[in-house]
């Protein structure tokens, strides 16, 4: 975590207007709670809708499958040293199809033993943003061997998000949800 306590709080229930009552209603976990990313970003009700419009469409309507989407959102959190992140795509890396022991090998990037070629792909091409903005040639043709040019576009929508969302969890300092445990690799930044 790159601070240990929040820079924006979170709102709790006692201070939620009700337009702030009705954006959230969509985004209340099983149980009825609501993370705290969600209610820090809240506070600014207009882009907290356009931003969970957005992020709808990246966390479950484009054409990556659920697991190479993992794996480009947990790389992505990786890179950007956003220990809230990680341990959100943690938890759903692993309801997506991915081993503890993969989500692990996304640390150490694309080079790691394990990897298809698919995945190695798709892990350069995030580097690349993460580093530069931009896919590189090479990184474009081995994506370009294995996913659509949709598919394509998905990662590049997908890795750009959660440069975004990490750069509002950690400037905010946004804290782990109860319960949630940091990865000790991200403590201290």
């Amino acid at each position: 975590m790159r601070l240990a306590k929040p820079r924006i709080a979170p709102l709790q229930d006692s201070e939620l207007s009700p337009e702030q009552v009705e954006r959230l209603a969509k985004s209340r976990t099983k149980d009825g709670g609501v993370l705290n990313i969600f209610r820090t970003l809240v506070r600014a009700p207009d882009a907290f809708r356009a931003f969970s419009w957005w992020g709808g469409y990246v966390l479950s309507r484009n054409d990556l499958s659920p697991r190479d989407r993992e794996i480009v959102i947990l790389r992505t959190g990786w890179l950007c040293k956003s220990g809230y992140e990680w341990t959100q795509h943690h938890r759903i890396g692993l309801a997506s199809g991915l081993s503890a022991d993969e989500i692990e090998r996304i640390k150490a990037g694309a080079g790691a033993e394990g990897w298809t070629a698919a995945e190695r792909a798709l892990i350069a091409a995030t580097d690349d943003l993460n580093r530069d903005q931009f896919v590189s040639n090479a990184s474009w043709a081995g994506l370009k061997a294995h996913y659509t040019e949709k598919q394509m576009m998905d990662l590049v929508f997908t890795a750009g998000q959660y440069t975004q969302v990490s750069m509002i969890l950690n400037s905010f300092g946004v804290q782990l949800d109860e319960g949630q445990t940091l990865d000790p690799d991200l403590k201290a930044f």
